[in-house]
């Protein structure tokens, strides 16, 4: 089923908020570029094609891109999401796909499985158009959910274009849809641009399918987090402390012991034996290696090293690229640079 879905990944945005002169999936989350975090949901799903629009910064987007089995859409003006899907058009029509996902490249929360499951219902339950949708006590700056007194799907209204009562609506767009490709580019034919943004507006779809009598669902992500769209600086610290919590979560899980997590900063490419301790304070990266039965003491930063089982690294220590045999007692501030 998922061989009939292509992919549409959304990387064009300036990211005015971010006040940066970088394209906005460019920034880093957890050690890699937000978009990297997009790119390996998606690819977890073994879909018939990803395409990424790019648009702003382009060549730089389009560098970080190598090593992912994706194709580049260039949007050559910026004039909404709605134009950035269009930009993407020829790429589905070529795989021949029945269905396409579109989802943004500043959205690195969001898990595979919960894609997944998006896809699933759509394909099985006959809609057009489903669109995710989750709840969030502040809702600024998203589009609101508009449904009838049946909570079917009306509408979606950005906010620059509301009304305070829509406004009010604590139900969001998240920014992530399953779409007939048939339906998908002739409805964006239909839409203009007459809003305050003078942009081509994706979600003006789904009234348009709303007004053809066709069948439109929500897919509701229960977590909020995982939807959540870097827009600024708070925002990507609010990203990277929600995968290094994930990734630290996984290792307590996996047998290792980590005193005060919220403080232990420790990289996905990072591995780690059983039954070792890490202290408050400390940072692990690159291609390291921790053994089992190590202990970490606080203040401690190690990169791109190899820690033998049963080793100890003493308090304020700094190991980068070396090897450090079994059982070896590393005493505080030891630098090994």
């Amino acid at each position: 089923m998922r061989s009939s879905v292509s992919a549409i990944i959304l990387a064009a945005g300036k990211g005015t908020r971010m006040k940066s002169d970088y394209a906005k999936v460019l920034h880093e989350v957890f050690y890699r570029p937000m978009i990297h975090h997009v790119l390996d949901a998606v690819q977890a799903l073994a879909l018939a094609k990803n395409i990424v629009v790019t648009g702003y910064k382009r060549q730089e987007v389009e560098k970080v891109l190598q090593g992912y089995d994706v194709v580049s859409a260039p949007q050559e003006e910026q004039l909404g999401t709605g134009h950035a899907v269009l930009a993407a058009e020829q790429f589905v029509a070529r795989s021949k796909t029945a269905t396409v996902l579109i989802l943004c490249g500043d959205t690195p929360l969001i898990r595979p499985e919960t894609l997944g499951r998006m896809l699933d219902e759509h394909c099985s339950g006959g809609a057009v158009l489903t669109v995710m949708t989750t709840l969030v006590a502040d809702p600024t700056n998203y589009g609101r959910i508009v449904t009838d007194d049946q909570g079917r799907l009306l509408a979606i209204v950005e906010e620059k274009d509301a009304t305070p009562e829509i406004r009010a609506i604590k139900e969001i767009n998240a920014g992530i849809y399953c779409v007939s490709s048939d339906f998908l580019f002739n409805a964006l034919l239909k839409v203009d641009r007459n809003n305050k943004q003078s942009e081509v507006y994706l979600t003006d779809i789904v009234a348009i399918a709303v007004n053809s009598d066709y069948q439109v669902s929500r897919f509701s992500c229960e977590d909020s987090l995982e939807v959540l769209g870097v827009n600024s600086r708070i925002e990507l610290a609010e990203a990277h402390a929600c995968l290094q919590n994930r990734r630290n979560r996984s290792l307590m899980l996996s047998g290792v012991t980590l005193l005060r997590p919220e403080t232990i900063a420790i990289e996905h490419s990072v591995e780690i034996g059983r039954d070792t301790v890490i202290h408050p304070h400390v940072y692990i990266g690159g291609s390291s290696r921790i053994g089992s039965n190590c202990v970490i003491e606080s203040f401690t930063q190690i990169k791109d090293s190899v820690i033998g089982s049963g080793a100890t690294i003493g308090s304020h220590s700094s190991i980068n690229n070396r090897e450090i045999d079994e059982g070896l007692q590393i005493g505080p501030h030891t630098v090994y640079i």
